[in-house]
């Protein structure tokens, strides 16, 4: 009876425990079905990238590794002074309108004409040269692009000054700034300053012109600074340059009661007649048109 009784008890048991052993079978092929069923959408979701995009893995590595190439020839039109047709050094940008050019160029272009060459905008009625920047960033990229550019603008600025004898310019080294404690101060002022020699800022009026002096154009501004050495003879060509009058016609300034002669400097006209010539802080110059006798 006792070994019926130990096995009636034992095959519950080997049941229980081969059910058991059945079951975690069931839930580890359970868990690689999930698994593979997971790696399946993944796999379906980057085909769909790469069908949607148009790319595939190689591809898209070589986007990373590889560099898009630029030839010079596209970039020359950015980095040419339509002045000189030449490679930008100093380059230089009117703020008016935002046109770079060589220093040298658009310095010497405003010798002869107060208008950008580009556009043709007036750049300043009297001094050109106020407005005008130099542009560092964009010299620095020129030297970038083009090879060997600044080490031959340094050859021949240093052979130019050796044949003449002269010292060779240092370049510039930026200054220290010294510390300062606490929150550091913001310098108030404007960004360019007047030089000193323009000390005489005048105001032209027009008092008319008599008949037959023929079609003239009407000056743009009539606040003019220069310096107090300039005359009247220069006062009278600027007249004519701005107005485009003809040679025929003849200017007369007046300055109070008083007709001034060409030989007159501005400086010398302020300090004889004082104050009663002054407006403002400006000295008040009266022009009138008449036509020569023939």
């Amino acid at each position: 009876g006792a070994p019926s009784c130990s096995g009636s008890h034992s095959l519950p048991f080997e049941f229980e425990r081969g059910r058991s052993e059945s079951s975690g079978d069931e839930d580890d092929d359970d868990e690689d079905d999930e698994e593979e069923e997971v790696e399946e959408e993944e796999e379906e979701m980057e085909s769909d990238t790469r069908a949607r995009f148009g790319t595939d893995d190689a591809e898209l590595d070589s986007d990373d590794d590889q560099e898009r190439m630029i030839n010079l020839t596209e970039l020359t039109p950015y980095i040419l002074c339509s002045i000189c047709k030449g490679y930008f050094i100093d380059a230089t940008t009117i703020t008016e309108c935002l046109h770079t050019f060589c220093k040298s160029c658009i310095v010497r272009h405003f010798y002869y004409s107060n208008r950008c060459p580009k556009c043709n905008i007036v750049v300043h009625q009297t001094q050109p040269l106020y407005n005008i920047r130099l542009d560092r960033q964009l010299q620095d990229i020129v030297y970038k692009l083009v090879v060997n550019l600044e080490e031959r603008e340094k050859k021949q600025m240093h052979d130019f000054y050796k044949e003449r004898g002269l010292e060779v310019p240092k370049p510039a080294v930026p200054q220290p700034v010294p510390p300062t404690r606490g929150r550091p101060r913001k310098v108030l002022g404007s960004v360019f300053r007047i030089p000193p020699e323009l000390d005489i800022s005048i105001l032209l009026e027009f008092i008319g012109a008599n008949e037959g002096t023929g079609n003239f154009k009407p000056l743009e501004k009539k606040f003019v600074r220069v310096s107090g050495e300039a005359t009247i003879g220069h006062v009278e060509k600027f007249l004519r340059r701005k107005m485009d009058l003809d040679p025929a016609c003849q200017v007369d300034i007046i300055c109070g009661d008083h007709l001034l002669e060409h030989y007159q400097t501005l400086r010398e006209i302020r300090q004889v007649i004082g104050e009663s010539a002054v407006q403002d802080g400006l000295l008040v110059l009266h022009y009138g048109l008449v036509v020569s006798p023939l």
